[in-house]
């Protein structure tokens, strides 16, 4: 079963690469115009999920699947969250506020493994099979500042990020927006940016194509129109 499994896993990844092209992605800010229901395209747009295995024993040492929670996704997350609870202007304005401002504190991303082992993918333990790095195209690499175990994901997780099972663990991985010299930490001329995780069963990265280095402000500015009611 296990094979079978597995071996179906390796053939719907090569079917979905030969598919499609990735689209360029934006990192920078300034205000957007979703609607509640964009939200599921929108974390389409900032996932990706790839798997490691084994193809001599069929066994699957590592499937991770990641939403990069950048300013356009946490956008569409605030819009959507305050419809479902019911938020006032108020409240959406603050909340929206308080999510893009940690944007520009760290860069951030909630990440569901699953591995034959469990304890193996725990990246919070010491004995942790894989350790995790921000990478771009011009090679920079990062290691993060917190690593957050969501033991007990919510309805909200579950909801909001329907990938995540019983059958996987969940993270969330936050890295520093710059080195301790200022250098960015995504290079502002990357053509890419991504997650590695590597161990000694192996290597596996998630890419984001992203545009070049975007010139819009990050200030945490919001239009109010952008909250009227539906």
């Amino acid at each position: 079963m296990r094979r079978a499994l597995a071996l179906a896993l390796v053939l719907a990844s090569a079917v979905g690469l030969a598919g499609c092209a990735e689209e360029r992605l934006s990192v920078g800010g300034g205000p957007r115009e979703y609607v509640a229901s964009d939200y599921d395209e929108v974390l389409k747009r900032w996932t990706r999920d790839e798997s490691l295995i084994n193809v001599t024993e069929l066994e699957d040492f590592l499937t991770v699947t990641a939403t990069f929670e950048s300013w356009d996704f946490r956008w569409a997350y605030v819009i959507r969250y305050a419809q479902d609870y019911r938020l006032t202007v108020e409240q959406r304005r603050e909340l929206l506020e308080n999510t893009l401002r940690e944007s520009q504190e760290s860069h951030q991303f909630y990440v569901a493994l699953y591995g034959a082992n469990w304890r193996w993918v725990d990246l919070t333990r010491p004995n942790t099979a894989w350790i995790v790095r921000l990478i771009d195209s011009v090679g920079d690499e990062t290691a993060p500042i917190e690593i957050e175990h969501i033991a007990k994901p919510s309805a909200l997780e579950r909801t909001y990020f329907p990938y995540t099972t019983v059958y996987r663990q969940v993270f969330r991985i936050r890295f520093p927006r710059a080195t301790p010299d200022g250098r960015p930490t995504i290079a502002p001329t990357a053509k890419w940016l991504g997650l590695r995780f590597a161990g000694a069963q192996g290597n596996e990265e998630l890419h984001w194509d992203i545009e070049p280095a975007d010139t819009r402000p990050l200030g945490a500015t919001v239009r109010t129109e952008a909250f009227s009611a539906p």
